[in-house]
């Protein structure tokens, strides 16, 4: 289980370190596998590059090498991803999350040399990230495994389509570096059964040490434990995102304490009814 990790403002709209700081201890102690850094949950579009320097820093001296750091480097400007990873400094991470192009729709071929561009550029592991409710363009089971055969440093991609038929045959097909991982909570558990491995969780910020366990008992095959822990987060899955993302999640950890409601614009809190719905599901899970 990787966590998507949020960034907490402050009232002021400053980000919080302090609270980041302890989010981050709270996941290495809870159980997660590996953070990603800087990627959508994190309002990442919202952060300037001093921030995103001083996050990925932070981060760094926290996690110790005691798990992977995997770090967001995409964008629909193909050279302009390529220069960033020509030119930055990522000799701390262990792999980048790169997202489908988004707002200007390229073909599946436009995606395949894009996805190549990077491949070729990047330093480290690239790990696909295909998302078509948020970029506008879905990159099919085709082009996913022509990319995996044909670049060895892709070695995984977050599937976030939620076409059950697409990543299966991505899961059946694929060469044996390259592995498939859940970009949606809420179907994390039937992906596992299909031959998923694991997550880039957005719940995990709030639940590490339950939803880690979830995971892997499915992986270990253990269904019959797994599902219930599936099914005791059902309600919250909804929440999540019934608002945006990071809305719902930080509507969880403020409620749990663990940081300010707040996100930068266009993004905003949660409404007051959701917010009452995630506190009475968090009681109730108390």
């Amino acid at each position: 289980m990787g966590i998507a990790l949020i960034t907490p403002f402050k009232s002021d709209f400053s980000v919080d370190y302090e609270a980041l700081r302890h989010l981050v201890r709270y996941q290495i102690d809870s159980g997660a596998d590996f953070l990603a850094i800087l990627v959508t949950t994190a309002e990442t579009p919202t952060l300037t590059a001093e921030e995103k320097v001083n996050i990925k820093q932070l981060v760094v001296e926290e996690v110790k090498g005691q798990i992977p750091i995997v770090i967001g480097c995409g964008g629909n400007n193909t050279q302009a991803v390529v220069n960033e990873l020509q030119t930055g400094d990522y000799h701390d991470v262990d792999a980048i999350l790169s997202v489908v192009p988004y707002y200007n729709k390229p073909s599946q071929e436009g995606l395949y040399q894009h996805f190549k561009a990077i491949a070729q550029a990047s330093p480290v592991p690239v790990i696909l990230y295909n998302v078509p409710g948020r970029v506008g363009v879905n990159m099919t089971a085709a082009t996913t495994l022509r990319l995996a055969n044909d670049c060895e440093n892709i070695i995984a991609i977050k599937e976030a389509s939620g076409n059950f038929d697409q990543i299966d045959d991505i899961i059946k097909k694929k060469p044996r570096h390259f592995n498939v991982l859940s970009g949606d909570d809420g179907i994390t558990f039937p992906l596992i059964t299909l031959g998923a491995v694991g997550v880039i969780s957005v719940i995990g910020n709030a639940f590490p040490k339950e939803f880690s366990r979830m995971v892997r008992l499915a992986i270990e095959g253990d269904y019959q434990n797994a599902l219930p822990i599936h099914h005791r987060f059902a309600e919250l899955f909804k929440l999540l995102f019934v608002d945006g993302n990071p809305a719902g999640v930080k509507a969880m950890l403020n409620a749990m304490g663990r940081c300010e409601n707040v996100l930068r614009l266009p993004l905003v809190p949660t409404r007051i009814t959701t917010f009452e719905k995630i506190q009475s599901i968090l009681n109730s899970l108390k």
